[in-house]
């Protein structure tokens, strides 16, 4: 939205400095992007008067022209207008000046003379359509004068980006109303008259020659019209061509312009029809019914749906109504008698039409966001005089005005103090309503302290007391209201337990390493059979993807190792040989078509490669089976879970590790498993060296996880350690016997920490034997122990792990 600041004072008293009403308009609301000077370029323009004139002796329709501008030495120009003479006043454009169109101005020689500047016509300085002489300035004036104060023509141009819910400054004088707001006190638009002058009416009434019926009064809730007879239709005269394009418009004929000029003015959008092309004379404001063709103004044909409003007459459609009238009642230079239409429409329905029409034009904007209802008589009344004053034209008495339902204000009720706390101010009540009656609401007090306002019908976006909040508020000033803070409590709401695992879970495999993989949702169909998974395998129950990317993304994942496995192998493609990787991700599994499938949250890792980089003074060891099992062991450790058991895998629940080199790892319950990929697996996706896996289930690590961590103080006293060899069948796990151990240790508080130091197999022992050799670390935290009291308590212990197992120990 463009307006000018000499247009804005037409309304109100205003004398403030531009850039002042820019800061005050924005921080009211109305967001000013630039300010520009209105025919800037004139004041390079200088008033000249013209001291002598001769004919030029080579051309007989030049003239040699001696112009006073100012300067010491008078300038010699040579002019080609017949209406040039001395004593004249008139615009001369001297070397090195731009004109518009980026002419630029040399000195230089015409058939001979030389000639130091141009005396201008008002057509090339785009101040009038007269190209046929030089500008004739009536009066005296200075020479050497810019031409922009001399002709009062200086003006600030206003560009205001508006929000959506402000449709009533899309025009001056709503503009010129939020500035009035500003000043003390402040100051209320004045309209101009719109009284009709006696001689400008014609003996008959308008209902004698128009009708208008709205049969959609949800979309048309008013239409006003007015009749003129006699027009003249001809150029605008120059002050209203300026107020036009000082805002971007382009000027097309008086009657044209007026309709523009005072939607500009008012925000009310109007549409001028050529009477004598209105069948019958009537007006019908109807939906278009069926499918037809129908030309706008633009020439243009468009498909007209069943829902558009139309602007109809006797016979067919003259206009989409709100958004652009028709080539088939156009106003043109033969228009002698014209009927002039100011309308309120649906929002809605105007949006509609001109999304689907692919139109948007001035007037369709302001419809599409509400105009005032309680507004079309004034600016019909306006429009009417004004045209029957430029087109010399005689206004047929009265106007129509369909209303099928009257227009009543809007009242809310204001309670004041609460409107304090909302804002966080101390507004009096008669200080809340001067700031309303400002912007003309009308504010009276309802006797409880409250306040009831009435709504101008102009503001569409007022309708609850926020609303109202929001108009003192901005009015009053956003940067007058003191900074305050809810009074909250500084500690914040504690994350998901989720959230703070993977945190944890990451920061601890980071510490071991490992490298965080992402890898998509989506993988291909028969990673299951590339995993040997058996056919009942729950793995196999996979969500097919209906519209897959490609076949590599057809099912959602039920496990994490293919993706892994598919980084393993674009990392060594790369000669990379050595990996730790791990993700954190949802597996998928369709457990009933008519349902969403179980999501469940897995933790999965990969190892490959060497233990440590070769050097000069370290070999190449490649990771086994134990440095997985270490760094399972140091991640549970690291998330506060003790004592996890270790033991054999069968084969058939994990088939993608090698026999016997599978782990379950469960503490109450199974939490995941660990192993050594088979060979075959490893060949099917395209890999050759040796890689190790785990995969837990992460919501049964969390329930394993303490809720806090609980410290105990340094041990004060030193600890005895003892060591027992046990010889035992070789299939019995180490963990079982780990776990007799702890189930001693947590009866006997003495016994501090065990592991095992030492394993052994054959000679000397018998076939299917094997030597397991543990540490025992005994503390008292009360006292120093003895030798002989460890002793007598380790013999006990060693006795309950050689009958639990029937073991032998070593002579």
């Amino acid at each position: 939205m463009k307006v000018t600041l000499s247009w804005i004072k037409e309304y109100i008293d205003l004398d403030l400095e531009p850039e002042e009403i820019a800061s005050k308009l924005t921080m009211a609301g109305l967001e000013v992007d630039a300010i520009e000077s209105l025919y800037a370029y004139l004041q390079d323009i200088v008033v000249a008067k013209v001291l002598e004139v001769k004919k030029h002796p080579g051309a007989d329709k030049l003239s040699c022209c001696v112009v006073d501008t100012g300067n010491d030495t008078p300038a010699r120009i040579v002019c080609g207008a017949p209406n040039v003479r001395p004593g004249m006043y008139s615009a001369c454009a001297l070397p090195g000046v731009i004109l518009p169109g980026d002419v630029k101005i040399k000195k230089s020689k015409l058939r001979g003379e030389v000639s130091e500047g141009m005396l201008c016509s008002g057509a090339e300085l785009r101040l009038d359509t007269d190209a046929a002489g030089i500008m004739d300035l009536s009066g005296a004036y200075v020479p050497g004068t810019p031409l922009n104060q001399a002709l009062d023509v200086a003006d600030t141009v206003f560009e205001i980006d508006l929000t959506p819910n402000r449709p009533d400054c899309l025009s001056v004088m709503g503009v010129a109303r939020e500035a009035g707001a500003f000043v003390e006190p402040y100051q209320k638009v004045v309209k101009p008259d719109v009284t009709v002058p006696r001689q400008r009416l014609s003996g008959t009434s308008i209902q004698d020659h128009a009708q208008v019926e709205i049969k959609d009064p949800d979309l048309c809730p008013r239409y006003s019209a007015g009749l003129l007879f006699d027009v003249t239709v001809g150029p605008s005269p120059f002050w209203l061509r300026r107020r036009l394009e000082s805002v971007g418009l382009t000027s097309i004929n008086n009657v044209v312009d007026v309709t523009n000029f005072v939607m500009l003015e008012t925000g009310q959008p109007l549409h001028a029809f050529d009477y004598d092309h209105l069948a019958d004379g009537r007006i019908e404001i109807r939906k278009a019914g069926s499918g037809m063709d129908f030309t706008t103004l633009d020439s243009k044909v468009h498909r007209l749906d069943p829902e558009m409003l139309m602007i109809c007459d006797g016979q067919r459609p003259v206009a989409l109504a709100g958004v652009m009238g028709g080539e088939n009642s156009e106003i043109d230079s033969n228009t002698t008698r014209v009927l002039i239409e100011s309308a309120c429409f649906n929002p809605v329905s105007i949006r509609r039409t001109a999304k689907r029409t692919g139109i948007a034009t001035d007037a369709s904007h302001r419809f599409e966001r509400g105009v005032d209802p309680d507004g079309t008589v004034y600016a019909l009344q306006r429009a009417m005089t004004l045209m029957a004053d430029l087109g010399d034209a005689a206004m047929a008495k009265g106007i129509i005005d369909a209303c099928p339902e009257p227009v009543v204000p809007a009242c809310i009720e204001l309670d004041p103090d609460a409107m304090n706390i909302r804002l966080g101010t101390d507004l009096a009540p008669r200080e809340i309503s001067r700031i309303l009656e400002s912007v003309e609401f009308r504010v009276q007090s309802s006797g409880n302290g409250r306040l009831m306002v009435s709504v101008p019908t102009f503001r569409v976006d007022v309708t609850r007391p926020e609303d109202l909040s929001e108009e003192v508020a901005r009015l009053w000033g956003y940067n007058r209201i003191n900074t305050t803070y809810p009074p909250v409590p500084a500690r914040g709401r504690p994350l998901n337990p989720v959230i703070l695992t993977r945190r944890a879970v990451r920061n601890i495999l980071n510490g071991l390493s490992f490298s965080e993989a992402i890898n998509y949702n989506f993988i291909a169909k028969d990673f299951c059979d590339r995993l040997r998974l058996s056919e009942n395998d729950p793995r196999r129950k996979v969500v097919q993807i209906l519209n897959p990317l490609s076949d590599q993304m057809s099912v959602l994942r039920t496990s994490l190792l293919p993706g892994l496995l598919e980084n393993m192998r674009k990392n060594t493609s790369q000669q990379t040989e050595t990996l730790q990787l791990f993700e954190i991700g949802k597996t998928f599994f369709d457990t009933d078509p008519n349902a969403l499938p179980d999501e469940v949250e897995m933790l999965s890792g990969l190892i490959t490669g060497n233990r440590t980089r070769q050097t000069w003074y370290t070999k190449k060891q490649p990771m086994d089976f134990f440095d997985l099992k270490g760094m399972v062991e140091d991640l549970l450790e690291g998330l506060g879970i003790h004592g996890g058991i270790f033991t054999r895998l069968d084969e058939a629940a994990c088939p993608y590790f090698e026999p016997g080199y599978g782990a379950k790892i469960h503490k109450q319950g199974d939490i995941g498993v660990l192993g050594k990929l088979s060979r075959p697996v490893l060949k099917s996706f395209g890999l050759k060296q040796d890689a190790y896996a785990f995969e837990l289930d992460l919501s049964a690590v969390m329930s394993h996880m303490p809720d806090q961590i609980q410290a105990r103080p340094l041990p004060k006293y030193p600890s005895i350690s003892q060591d027992v060899t046990l010889i035992v069948d070789r299939q019995i796990p180490v963990g079982d016997v780990l776990g007799e151990m702890t189930a001693i240790a947590e009866k006997e508080f003495l016994v501090e920490e065990m592991y095992l130091f030492d394993l052994f197999e054959g000679s000397p022992l018998a076939e299917g034997k094997k030597s397991l050799s543990f540490r025992i670390v005994y503390r008292s935290e009360n006292k120093t122990l003895t030798e002989k009291h460890v002793r007598k308590l380790h013999a006990a212990i060693s006795s309950r792990l050689v009958t639990a197992f029937h073991a032998d120990l070593p002579e």
